[in-house]
């Protein structure tokens, strides 16, 4: 088994750095957290050293006798990754096939276990039984692999210290869609594995290519498959119950069904209830509700599982001055497949801005996320987590804006957050109306302009309340204010 602790600090420092949801903010010690997400490779790789240092981070990737970039990752190496870039989050996912050789994208069985290195380590330990379609035994999916969940929670753990964010996606549904080879090697596989998990063999593939099981993998009344899929959410959920900066997620690239969706949310609430009497001081997950339009807003809709839910999470929908992206769930295709479909582009500041202003009116306590690196100031004045700020940004204007909530109703390019007899934060889009009602808030407020490329504030003289002010904004440009009441 491969060492858990290759290039982790084995020193124990006091944890200071958690995050919490604030007024519906992701925060930070009381501070808006900000920055991008960085994803992880899901397979590719190699062990020549002059091409391995430009692999991305993967926190689980593997290879035998060797610590560093594209290699087995230092994790503080990681943790500094991110931090040198900007990116406040990990989103992570397992790999979609262990070893190199099903690169190829073949979907043949190997002849035997010589396995190319690096390893992309699975959720499920091998069982030492039976031969799987990658040479290696079968996985047994009642067993976790150790080394794989002990560096997620080792990583968990140093965000916990540096105030970085783990994604963790409890699932990768690339493996149930389109090439037949993401199938092939899959854990899950009846062939793969010695759980008799039901699964057609031969895989039933399209045109001798293509693989659809995402219908099959997400029943939830299926007897053996149902308990399986229990028990991984539970492990997903216990691998990190004293780790505060994980968000869980349903699936990397989830385009599933509503009814799955409902599972592993009622999966989640169970495991909650039961542990709120006996690890009380250790708290919830914080979990993330990632998918379709029609799936999200069903379950928002329903009043059972919407207290489950902490973020809302904007990645498989959004909308464009050309219309809606708002695929259906449970239908058998992947994001991408979709995406081909569409001609409407994807969403910059300001359609995400106002996406992010009807979720946060409708859902104020929610925290709201997004996969666009677009989401900007109007993202931000308009309610959403996370926004994609400069890393110079000021500390006191992050710090003031987890106290301040949207001021409802927006004005058309005019996004605003609002503490009441306090602060506000006004971003206007280039055209957008100057004019300003703080007919409710009497004083003198002192003004702020907000540089938009380095985040620092300068003075811009004062205002006085109790009536409609004009904000001088630049012309033709997007303009952002900070108004502090004296």
């Amino acid at each position: 088994m491969p060492d858990s602790q290759a290039g982790h600090d084995r020193t124990a420092r006091e944890t200071t750095n958690r995050i919490a949801i604030v007024n519906g903010w992701i925060t930070c010690n009381g501070r808006l957290v900000i920055g991008g997400t960085a994803t992880v490779p899901w397979w590719r790789g190699t062990v020549r050293p002059a091409e391995a240092a430009a692999a991305p981070p993967a926190v689980t990737r593997f290879v035998p006798g060797r610590i560093g970039p594209g290699f087995t990752d230092d994790l503080g190496e990681v943790a500094d990754f991110l931090v040198k870039n900007g990116k406040a989050a990990l989103d992570h996912n397992y790999g979609l096939w262990y070893e190199r050789r099903r690169d190829d994208h073949e979907r043949v069985r190997r002849m035997d276990g010589d396995v190319l290195p690096p390893f992309y380590e699975q959720p499920f330990a091998r069982s030492g039984r039976g031969t799987a379609w990658d040479g290696l035994s079968q996985y047994d999916l009642t067993k976790y692999n150790p080394w794989y969940w002990s560096r997620l929670r080792q990583f968990a753990e140093l965000c916990d210290q540096r105030g970085l964010v783990l994604f963790h996606q409890n699932y990768f549904q690339h493996h149930l869609l389109e090439a037949g080879a993401h199938w092939a090697d899959f854990p899950w596989r009846t062939a793969n594995n010695i759980n008799a998990t039901g699964f057609p063999e031969p895989p039933p593939y399209a045109g001798d290519k293509r693989i659809f099981q995402a219908e099959l993998f997400y029943e939830t009344q299926h007897p053996l498959r149902r308990e399986l899929h229990r028990a991984y959410i539970r492990q997903c959920l216990d691998n990190f119950t004293r780790c505060a900066n994980v968000i869980q997620f349903t699936s990397a690239e989830f385009t599933g069904p509503l009814h799955f969706m409902q599972f592993w949310l009622d999966t989640i609430s169970e495991w909650e209830q039961e542990r709120s009497g006996s690890s009380p001081a250790q708290g919830s997950p914080l979990v993330a509700l990632s998918a379709t339009k029609d799936v999200q807003d069903a379950i928002l809709a329903d009043p059972r599982r919407n207290p489950v839910v902490d973020v809302v999470d904007f990645r498989y929908w959004w909308r464009t001055p050309k219309g809606e992206f708002a695929p259906p769930g449970g239908k058998n295709l992947a994001p991408r497949q979709f995406e081909r479909q569409w001609r409407g582009g994807r969403p910059g500041d300001a359609d995400l801005a106002g996406m992010a202003a009807e979720y946060r009116a409708r859902f104020p306590g929610k925290a709201l996320l997004c996969d666009f690196d677009t989401a900007g100031w109007a993202w931000l004045c308009a309610g959403g987590s996370l926004p994609r700020l400069p890393q110079t940004t000021e500390p006191a204007l992050l710090q003031a804006v987890s106290r301040m909530t949207p001021s409802q109703p927006a004005k058309t390019g005019q996004w605003t957050l609002r503490e009441p007899g306090r602060q506000w934060l006004v971003c206007l889009e280039a055209g957008a109306a100057t004019e300003l009602d703080l007919s409710a808030e009497p004083g003198t407020f002192r003004l702020y302009r907000v540089n938009l490329a380095n985040g620092k504030t300068t003075a811009a003289g004062r205002l006085k309340g109790g009536t409609q002010v004009t904000l001088p904004k630049d012309n033709g440009a997007t303009t952002v204010f900070w108004l502090v009441k004296e």
